[in-house]
């Protein structure tokens, strides 16, 4: 099981290495630079207000479809029908409430018709997202994984003509980025059902039966509550921030400069969530040891997740004046600490892909909304108190000390139900690798007197290297992993 694991996430790794970097730097933030300034933070605060209400949306039906299909797959032709329906009429809900709510947040005019094509995408990609779980969740893991960057690519060959082609590119808007988003996920939408339906041999039908789409949508009640409440801890500081600073656009588009980052190495995260989630099922059903998969999953978030946040804190300022115009000598402060305290937290957010996944295919709800509504009491009363003294920072600080403490909530619910081993020398070990690592990058930042992308790289190319020393990767696991003649298959 391993080794199927391993040979997946090395793909779905590799080809999303190859497409979304590109859309995140030369496409999302290429847009932001180019339109007028605040309409992109405006933009980053009506998709957070989107994301929020996902509970509508989505009403953890994806989850929950996952879980389901994972732990029995011949369900599916029987289940898929009555949850397409269920999707079907919550996109529509969701729909008129997201509009209703900007209207009530004092939204106006243009705005309101971004929020518009911005409900539209989401509810096209939470579409595609419900598609794709049933083909994860017959372990498809490397389809799902082209799928996952087809829309991407799709935006970034469109968006990316728009940004060099003269006649648009002076004038690019961002209601432009905002259509192709759409467009691009109705396609792979469209795609994503074609090839479910070549792999299961299931046909296109709704089922509207009341009680049937009720129960569904009852049993996934627990699923949607989480998702409402992680949407909460997760998206909020960029509405509130907009909506609660003097100068919100600009600390606004702040925020969204520091959090793209964020976003984009958290697809690391995201990809091994995706797939563990339907891997965690199947292991629980089939009543197998799920400590390796954990095990090895830490393993390889942590200790490249502890360098990557200590190499983005270090070299905060030399990272944000490269990438955005607008981090010059008058705010370079802020950028930094935004930045800084929001990479901080990318550790946090690896270990909660690992544990509270796993807490999902457990089905143990009860115990995740309960952390998670800790979560959003702790979020909002510390973002009321620091955002309205300290801006974007304020949401910044925020954001680190609300995933830093659920992380380790996380784990102390998964030690307790799962009786996970505790061993303090294999914890020890990764804080001496981050402490080690923060060494390197202070010498590294302060003592080369080298470009400082040449003394970024030396740090990184340290740090893997300490990663085999500390024993977190070999290379007789990696052999025996990818080997065919490995028996755990």
């Amino acid at each position: 099981m391993r080794r199927f694991f391993v040979k997946n996430i090395i793909f779905v790794v590799a080809i999303n290495i190859l497409v979304k970097p590109v859309w995140v730097f030369f496409i999302d933030r290429v847009v932001q630079n180019r339109v007028p300034g605040g309409e992109y933070g405006t933009y980053q605060a009506l998709l957070s207000l989107g994301i929020i209400f996902q509970i509508v949306l989505d009403f953890g039906i994806t989850s929950y479809n996952s879980r389901t299909i994972a732990r029995d797959p011949e369900q599916l032709g029987e289940v898929f029908p009555s949850m397409l329906s269920a999707r079907m009429v919550l996109m529509g809900l969701y729909m008129i409430l997201g509009y209703g709510w900007g209207m009530l947040l004092g939204y106006k005019g243009w705005e309101l018709n971004l929020l518009a094509g911005i409900l539209l995408f989401q509810s096209l990609s939470a579409l595609l997202s419900f598609i794709r779980s049933n083909i994860a969740a017959l372990h498809r893991f490397k389809t799902d994984g082209i799928l996952s960057i087809t829309d991407r690519l799709m935006m970034v060959v469109i968006c990316g003509f728009l940004l060099v082609y003269p006649p648009t590119a002076s004038h690019f808007r961002i209601e432009w980025f905002v259509i192709t988003q759409a467009a691009c996920y109705l396609v792979t939408a469209i795609i994503a059902w074609f090839v479910l339906k070549r792999i299961s041999g299931i046909h296109l039908r709704f089922s509207f039966h009341l009680p049937t789409v009720w129960g569904i949508i009852k049993q996934s009640f627990p699923y949607a509550l989480l998702i409402f409440q992680m949407s909460i801890y997760n998206r909020a500081d960029a509405m509130m921030i907009e909506r609660m600073c003097a100068d919100g656009k600009a600390q606004a588009d702040i925020w969204a400069s520091a959090f793209r980052q964020l976003d984009m190495v958290n697809i690391l995260g995201l990809m091994f969530a995706t797939m563990l989630l339907p891997m965690y099922g199947r292991m629980l059903s089939n009543k197998h040891d799920i400590q390796p998969i954990v095990k090895l999953c830490a393993n390889i978030l942590l200790p490249f997740s502890f360098a990557v946040a200590v190499a983005c804190i270090f070299y905060s300022a030399n990272i944000m004046q490269v990438l955005y115009r607008g981090a010059n000598a008058d705010n370079i402060r802020q950028y930094r600490l935004v930045f800084s305290w929001l990479m901080a937290s990318f550790p946090a957010w690896c270990l909660m892909y690992i544990y509270s996944t796993l807490l999902t295919a457990n089905g143990s709800m009860k115990t995740m909304n309960i952390i998670a509504f800790v979560g959003v009491i702790f979020n909002l009363s510390l973002n009321f108190y620091l955002i309205p003294r300290y801006f974007a920072a304020g949401g910044a600080v925020t954001s680190f000390l609300t995933q830093s403490m659920l992380a380790v909530v996380f784990i102390l619910a998964c030690n307790r139900i799962f009786e996970l081993p505790v061993n303090i020398r294999w914890v020890g070990a990764h804080l001496g690798y981050l402490c080690i690592v923060a060494v390197l990058a202070w010498a590294a930042a302060n003592l080369l007197s080298v470009n400082w992308m040449v003394s970024a790289g030396a740090f990184f190319a340290c740090s893997v290297v300490l990663m085999f020393v500390f024993r977190f990767v070999s290379a007789a696991s990696i052999r025996q992993l990818i080997s065919k003649k490995n028996a755990a298959e």
